[in-house]
């Protein structure tokens, strides 16, 4: 790339494709593409950023209820040691 030129959305995507998946490192392909290393790494941030809000649940709804059902199921887990030595503690006095 020159000095002055802006690069296309391809050009970009191909270098943090590059980045992401090639082994090299980040000095490596910026020098081979003639950027600079804080281009590249800026690119890659922008990149990360935009994807993220795509990573959200659907259904928020969905995923709430399912989480409060695990909740339960979690506490269950957890208070069943609880009682039972509760239980056998009460036995062991009698």
């Amino acid at each position: 790339m020159g000095h002055g030129n802006r690069p296309t959305p391809e050009f970009r995507r191909e270098a943090d494709r590059l980045a992401l998946a090639s082994g090299r490192t980040r000095r490596e392909i910026a020098e081979d593409l003639d950027i600079g290393l804080s281009t590249l790494t800026r690119w890659l941030g922008q990149e990360r950023d935009a994807s993220a809000p795509s990573e959200v649940p659907v259904d928020l709804h969905a995923e709430l209820k399912r989480l409060r059902r695990e909740n339960a199921v979690l506490k269950q887990e957890r208070d069943i040691p609880r009682k039972a030595a509760a239980f056998f503690a009460k036995e062991r006095r009698r």
